[in-house]
C-alpha cells in the first residue's frame, strides 16, 4: 500500500509532481531506503544513489476481482499512465520506452541489478519504464512506470527522478 490509497487520479496534479521531482534531493551515495507515513507505514518514497521514487496513484484493490474487470482495472492504470507520458512530452518531448525484463529475470534468480532497478521491484514495481532524459535543469532523467505484486495488489503509478541515464538493461549482462 502507499500514501496514494483512496485518491483519485489527477493527471495535471500527478505532471506538477513530477516536474517537482527535477529539483528534489538524490544522494549522490549510500544505501537505499524506501520510507513510509510515521501513522500508517503506508510508502511515501525510496531514495538511493542517484535517484528517488514516488508514488503518484494507487488503485483500488484487486481481491475477488476477475476478468473482464480485473483486465478493465489494468487497463485503466495503463490509460492513466499514458495520459500523463503525453502531459510530460508536451514539456519535454516524446519518451522512449525502457523494458526491464532483462533485470528483472536476474533479480528473480538473486543475481546483482542496479540498485534503482532493485528499489523499483522492491516497490513491485515490475512495468517498463516511460522514459525522459536528460531534462534540464541539471540533466536529470525522469521515468513512470505501473506495477502491482500480484492479481490482488493494487496498481502502483510511480515516477522516478535520476541523476544517471536511465537505460535499459542488455539481455547479455549478467547471467540470467
Amino acid at each position: 500500500m502507499t500514501c496514494r490509497a483512496g485518491e483519485e487520479f489527477d493527471a495535471e496534479r500527478a505532471a506538477a509532481e513530477v516536474t517537482g521531482l527535477l529539483a528534489a534531493p538524490v544522494p549522490a551515495t549510500g544505501p537505499t531506503a524506501a520510507e513510509g507515513d510515521p501513522d500508517t507505514g503506508e510508502w511515501t518514497v525510496t531514495v538511493g544513489a542517484g535517484f528517488r521514487i514516488v508514488p503518484l496513484w494507487e488503485g483500488h484493490s484487486l481481491t475477488g476481482v476477475y476478468a473482464p474487470e480485473w483486465n478493465d482495472a489494468v487497463e485503466g492504470a495503463e490509460d492513466r499512465l499514458a495520459l500523463l507520458a503525453r502531459t510530460l512530452d508536451g514539456r519535454w518531448g516524446p519518451h522512449r520506452p525502457v523494458r526491464l525484463h532483462a533485470a528483472l529475470l536476474r533479480w528473480e534468480a538473486g543475481t546483482p541489478v542496479e540498485p534503482l532497478h532493485e528499489a523499483l521491484f522492491a516497490q513491485d514495481l515490475y512495468g517498463d519504464l516511460e522514459v525522459w532524459g536528460p531534462v534540464a535543469p541539471g540533466g536529470r532523467w525522469i521515468a513512470l512506470t505501473v506495477g502491482h505484486s500480484d492479481g490482488d495488489a493494487p496498481l502502483v503509478l510511480a515516477a522516478l527522478v535520476s541523476d544517471r541515464p536511465v537505460t535499459e538493461p542488455e539481455d547479455g549482462d549478467g547471467p540470467l
